[in-house]
């Protein structure tokens, strides 16, 4: 009996251990073996975010022309949505859970909590629950990006109150952030997207 339980314990241990250390498939290209268009993709990204290249576009820098194409897309979802950031940040935080994303999460946690989503809401996304109470529009957008995920499709009801709530223009915005951020979260979890150095996951894994 005491040896099987130190089994399991090793196998938990080193299970653990294998999973913190899973390597990073797809980290930064050094700089003498950027293609020249990788090089003005990199060029173009500095100058539309005034920041260097991280996070999921160092695995994208693999396809220079996807990643300006996606970098784009985010310029408009990210800061020009007609959502507000309590919104958009939430539908963000619902797919990097969906994916257990954890630089996602990361990255978009205290973004959140800064546009206005209480810490309940959070909280609660974080443990894979409904959250509740929301407001009406946060009720309207979560049960769209949830219905659109469980089953490829949104009802009538579901898609009333989304266009009551953030309007036509609102609904697409919505369903656009849940699908770029859900190709990030792909990027990323595919290329093993290590967090920033000193951050901590965020995200307990779900049963799988």
């Amino acid at each position: 009996m005491h040896v099987l339980t130190l089994l399991l314990v090793c196998l938990v241990v080193f299970g653990t251990a294998a999973r913190a250390g899973a390597q990073d498939r797809l980290p930064p290209i050094p700089a003498g073996a950027l293609t020249d268009a990788q090089r003005k993709a990199i060029e173009e990204f500095k100058a539309a975010r005034s920041a260097d290249v991280s996070g999921p576009f160092v695995p994208l820098l693999r396809s220079p022309e996807v990643m300006n194409r996606a970098r784009a897309m985010g310029d408009y979802l990210r800061f020009k949505s007609v959502l507000p950031p309590r919104l958009s940040e939430f539908v963000i935080l619902i797919i990097a859970r969906r994916w257990t994303q954890q630089y996602e999460w990361n990255a978009h946690q205290t973004l959140a909590l800064q546009g206005g989503l209480r810490a309940d809401i959070v909280a609660a996304i974080a443990e894979g629950r409904r959250p509740g109470p929301m407001a009406a529009d946060e009720e309207a957008v979560y049960a769209l990006v949830d219905e659109v995920h469980r089953n490829q499709s949104v009802s009538d009801a579901t898609y009333a109150k989304a266009v009551a709530s953030v309007g036509e223009e609102g609904v697409i915005d919505t369903l656009g952030i849940a699908g770029y951020y859900t190709l990030l979260a792909m990027v990323m979890n595919t290329a093993r997207t290590p967090l920033p150095a000193g951050a901590k996951p965020g995200l307990a894994p779900f049963p799988r």
